[in-house]
């Protein structure tokens, strides 16, 4: 798409909305005696322009809730969110400074929505996590060959949870299998620690004798588009399934899903409640998958601008007017740009250094568009 094409997208789009906001006006604002039968016929009579509209968002719009838009798609579906976005991640790539190398460092090697496939390759480390998903059938069979796989690599430690995908371990969805794969008690985990919303202590005696805290939890939010009772861990999306659930003093979290607004989609098809979840924790490394078509790596700082960039997200994931209608959002943009810059100057010109962070790693290895595992394993060294 050229920029002509573009700028004549965006023309007509806002053209589009400042019809639709004039009749809202109309309705909302004007007299009974305004309101005639004639203007309820105009009122009702299907607008050209808005099909129009409709019409070229629609070849923007991306295949699923589960593809990366494109930047126009995003902005014109989402100015307010879209500005936030930007911002938010623009200052927070110029002011994080790699982190000096501290004494008895340790690799993590994250990996997540392997979907029965074994990558070409993996990096040697101290600690390999896998973040789930790692069947698409989700029976004995195929999990039991992710298993073998995984026990062959020569890591030290390693932490597996479950996903979505893997029907077995969820005593609902098994039920969905045929009755063969019913049998419980047949997986061989061996050198594996099977995380199960429970945590586990791993020491590395090569490393000083390093201690890191590990908890994992499976479950996932609903997607808006419902799927079927084969999934497992699944629950409403709404409803509430972290609160005081992960531990306090918690090193590393493995999660399936992520927090809402973070290596997640615009849509957010994260989970809010996890999200406010670690903001009680504060993991220094939070290892998840799920969302193929946004991997790797990010640094949160705990800041303010962090809570104005996840509120915008959140008021502006009601829809179009309630973000550009909503004088909040644009008290919030005003302060995340207004402390973006402060951060920056402090980081930058004064050599300030930030006093918490967190790395959130999205380690899914499929491609969304492809099927095949196009990415290699995440290395973060904490």
């Amino acid at each position: 798409m050229d920029f002509k094409m573009r700028v004549d997208i965006i023309q007509r789009l806002f053209r589009c909305f400042r019809s639709d906001l004039h009749t809202s006006c109309q309705w909302h604002f004007g007299s009974k005696q305004q309101i005639n039968d004639n203007n309820l016929s105009n009122v009702n009579r299907p607008n050209p322009l808005n099909h129009s509209c409709n019409t070229m968002l629609s070849r923007l719009a991306p295949k699923s809730d589960w593809d990366k838009p494109s930047p126009v798609y995003a902005f014109l579906t989402s100015p307010i969110a879209f500005a936030a976005r930007t911002m938010y991640y623009t200052s927070l790539a110029l002011q994080v400074k790699p982190e000096p190398a501290i004494p008895h460092s340790i690799r993590v090697i994250c990996l997540s929505d392997t979907h029965t496939q074994i990558p070409a390759k993996v990096p040697l480390g101290d600690l390999l996590i896998h973040a789930g998903d790692m069947c698409n059938f989700g029976d004995v069979t195929e999990l039991q060959a992710q298993i073998d796989w995984l026990k062959s690599l020569p890591h030290k430690h390693k932490v597996v949870i479950s996903g979505n995908h893997d029907v077995y371990l969820d005593p609902r969805s098994r039920r969905t299998l045929p009755h063969a794969n019913k049998q419980f008690g047949t997986l061989d985990w061996g050198n594996i620690h099977y995380l199960l919303h429970h945590e586990v202590t791993l020491t590395f005696p090569e490393h000083g004798g390093r201690r890191l805290k590990v908890y994992g939890a499976p479950q996932v939010p609903i997607p808006k588009a419902p799927e079927g009772p084969e999934h497992a861990f699944r629950y409403d999306r709404g409803d509430d399934a972290w609160s005081e659930t992960v531990p306090s003093g918690v090193d590393i979290l493995i999660t399936h899903t992520p927090p809402r607004w973070h290596k997640d989609l615009p849509v957010g098809l994260g989970c809010e409640w996890l999200l406010k979840e670690i903001w009680r924790v504060r993991p220094r490394l939070h290892v998840f998958g799920h969302i193929h078509a946004d991997p790797g790596a990010e640094t949160v700082l705990w800041d303010t601008c962090q809570v104005g960039y996840e509120r915008i997200c959140m008021r502006c994931s009601k829809g179009l007017l309630a973000g550009l209608l909503n004088p909040p959002n644009w008290i919030d943009l005003t302060l995340l740009c207004l402390r973006s810059l402060r951060n920056l100057a402090w980081s930058r010109l004064w050599g300030g250094e930030t006093s918490e962070a967190s790395t959130m790693v999205n380690a899914a290895l499929m491609s969304q568009e492809t099927g095949k595992l196009v990415r290699e394993p995440q290395v973060i060294v904490i």
